[in-house]
């Protein structure tokens, strides 16, 4: 799956938050200029590798959930980021070998890493669509979903991270709908985005951060959040921070992370 002309379209002029997401989960796929945007996020919020480690973490738990409560066996992952293990699929096929997984993001490093995304089982199968969440048609009438994907069937809408890079103009909210209105009954959405409800002026600071870097941003309200739930039935405990969401994963002396740290709601909901 590496495209032959995926590097000659990396900007490296500039950093990129999937590349940054990658720096604060400790991988290894980014350059100087995002390793130098991500230290000036943690030196004014050190908390972002919290942060960043939790959401990943409420995707994996949210992934198991679906799978193992609810019967899903498709997922549509838009927004994936760079490849770190476990990915969706890997967690998604632990519990049902068959499950099918769809990844789309619009960062050429993801697609020269996509490799890492097709590594499934035998009875699984995965696919890699380069598209954006902005065009929510253009990925569902790709032809990577509908050889993956049986849109009669429920499929679980995964989009973690990537909400607080579209600002209110670019209609997330008419985005997510699109999307969900193109899935059955049964079908899923999971949400995990950043939140400036604990600490309102640092997060502030932190979206000028990334637009002074090229990347816009808008951290949302735990009620801004729970509009992307719009009629569809939130499962317990309902829109929670990440790090408490069905929280199974023993920190055994650790500490638990403060709110602040955190800063980032999560939910799942069916859709009726």
């Amino acid at each position: 799956m590496t495209h032959p002309h995926a590097a000659r379209e990396i900007d490296t002029s500039r950093p990129h938050s999937a590349r940054m997401y990658d720096y604060y989960l400790g991988g290894k796929d980014h350059f100087d200029v995002d390793t130098q945007a991500a230290e000036t996020v943690a030196a004014t919020y050190p908390g972002i590798f919290t942060c960043a480690r939790e959401i990943r973490a409420f995707m994996h738990r949210a992934t198991r959930v679906l799978a193992q409560e609810y019967g899903v066996r498709q997922w549509l992952d838009i927004g994936t980021g760079i490849p770190t293990e476990p990915n969706l699929h890997q967690v998604a096929q632990s519990v049902a070998p068959e499950a099918r997984v769809v990844y789309a993001d619009n960062d050429p490093l993801v697609l020269k890493y996509a490799e890492r995304l097709m590594r499934n089982t035998p009875e699984g199968r995965t696919a890699y669509v380069q598209g954006d969440f902005t065009d929510p048609e253009a990925i569902l009438g790709s032809p990577e979903v509908a050889r993956t994907l049986d849109l009669n069937r429920p499929v679980a809408l995964s989009l973690n991270a990537i909400l607080h890079f579209v600002p209110d103009d670019w209609d997330p909210y008419g985005t997510v709908s699109r999307l969900l209105d193109a899935l059955p009954s049964g079908s899923a959405l999971a949400v995990s985005h950043c939140t400036g409800d604990f600490a309102p002026e640092l997060w502030e600071k932190l979206v000028g951060i990334y637009a002074a870097a090229g990347t816009r941003a808008q951290v949302r309200s735990k009620e801004e959040v729970a509009r992307f739930f719009k009629g569809l039935d939130l499962l317990d405990p309902g829109i929670s921070l990440t790090h408490r969401w069905r929280q199974d994963d023993p920190r055994g002396t650790a500490p638990e992370p403060t709110d602040a740290e955190v800063s980032a709601w999560a939910g799942v909901g069916i859709k009726p």
